[in-house]
C-alpha cells in the first residue's frame, strides 16, 4: 500500500520544515526523515496508528512523529496523510 499526502497535509508538513529550516538546517531535515520513517510502516500497516483520541468515532488514526502528529485515512489502494499537527496545536477535526 503506498502513503501518500493531501496536498494540504503536503503544506502543512513543508512549512514545519521551512519553520525550523531557519534556526536549523541540519534539525529540519532530521525532522523530515523521522517523519517520513515514521509514516513509512503505514505500507504494511496501515491500521497500526493509533485511533485519535480527540475524535474516536471519525474514520481517521494518527502517527506521532515527536513533535508532529499526522492523521491519516486508509483508502482501497493508500494511506492518504491528510493533515499534520504540532502537538501543540489545539485540536479541531482533521478533514480530507
Amino acid at each position: 500500500m503506498r502513503v501518500r499526502f493531501t496536498p494540504s497535509a503536503r503544506r502543512e508538513l513543508l512549512e514545519a520544515v521551512d519553520f525550523i529550516r531557519r534556526d536549523s538546517p541540519a534539525a529540519a531535515d532530521g525532522v523530515l526523515v523521522r517523519s517520513l520513517e515514521g509514516l513509512a510502516r503505514l505500507r504494511d500497516f496501515p491500521e497500526s496508528g493509533r485511533v485519535v483520541p480527540e475524535f474516536p468515532d471519525a474514520p481517521y488514526r494518527e502517527v506521532i512523529v515527536d513533535p508532529y502528529r499526522f492523521f491519516y485515512r486508509v483508502g482501497d489502494d493508500a494511506v492518504w496523510i491528510i493533515a499534520v499537527w504540532h502537538e501543540r496545536q489545539l485540536p479541531e477535526s482533521p478533514e480530507a
